[in-house]
């Protein structure tokens, strides 16, 4: 039986990891959080609690890792505001562990942040320009896995993530003056991201780069205003008075590459 490490198992991370023992692997689950630790033992995932720090990292890391082929990196960089987190320091100090374990494949959940939001395509050709702090630590945090000939990287870069328990349209409800009507949605399911992960495990599909966003792309103003009269919730008011500005990801190379077909388009 093959064994992977998830790390973090918080929104993403746990449903992914009942997943992946439902298709008969091993799992070895994070949390930073002590009193779930029952919760993935309940689940069958042997259970760590793991803090990764700009100066410090948890002992458990090589336990955690220990006899896993394949790393699943999935926790969040926790820039928001003025945090002063350092999510590269924090994985500078992972990587040795990596490095020195059994795991021979990683799979890194990054964000389409790390594009510049310009009314055009972007393809993982495009070159990455990210315009916010979270942007620019994953492009770095992205490199630091790919260029290491340790071990094999596949990066995954995820829209706006949604599901049945989460939707920006909770939070946009009833706003005013909310930017870019016309700039295109970008977002992506929780059950698409599971299958994604899935398949790339599954085909063995290593050292590349996808962007995973479903291939629907409505205004914003469109797409919030008619999810906000499905779910029964005031639909936010859009600022018409300065011109739009947004890309749109496409995630043609993932549906060729990976033969996938998207089950949830928002």
């Amino acid at each position: 039986m093959k064994q992977i490490s998830v790390l973090g198992c918080g929104w993403l991370g746990l449903p992914l990891a009942k997943q992946l023992l439902q298709n008969g692997f091993a799992i070895n689950g994070s949390t930073t959080t002590e009193s779930k630790l029952e919760l993935l033992q309940k689940e069958g995932i042997s259970p760590f609690l793991i803090s990764l720090k700009a100066d410090d990292i948890s002992r458990e890391v090589t336990a955690f890792l220990e006899n896993s082929e394949i790393l699943i990196i999935n926790i969040p960089p926790g820039l928001r505001g003025n945090s002063g987190e350092n999510f590269v320091m924090k994985l500078e100090n992972l990587i040795p562990f990596i490095e020195k374990s059994s795991v021979e494949k990683v799979i890194f959940v990054s964000s389409t942040s790390v594009y510049a939001d310009e009314n055009k395509v972007v393809t993982e050709e495009s070159f990455p320009k990210p315009e916010n702090e979270s942007g620019k630590q994953l492009l770095i945090a992205e490199n630091l896995l790919l260029n290491n000939s340790n071990f094999q990287t596949t990066v995954l870069r995820f829209g706006g993530l949604i599901g049945e328990d989460r939707h920006p349209i909770t939070f946009l409800s009833g706003r005013n003056n909310i930017e870019n009507p016309e700039a295109p949605i970008n977002l992506i399911h929780q059950t698409d991201c599971i299958e994604i992960i899935e398949k790339i495990i599954e085909k063995e599909v290593w050292n590349t780069v996808f962007n995973a966003v479903a291939p629907y792309h409505p205004s914003r103003k469109k797409y919030y205003t008619e999810k906000a009269m499905a779910m029964h919730l005031h639909p936010p008011q859009f600022n018409e008075n300065q011109t739009s500005v947004g890309k749109t990801v496409s995630s043609d190379k993932l549906i060729s590459v990976l033969n996938y077909d998207f089950k949830k388009l928002g």
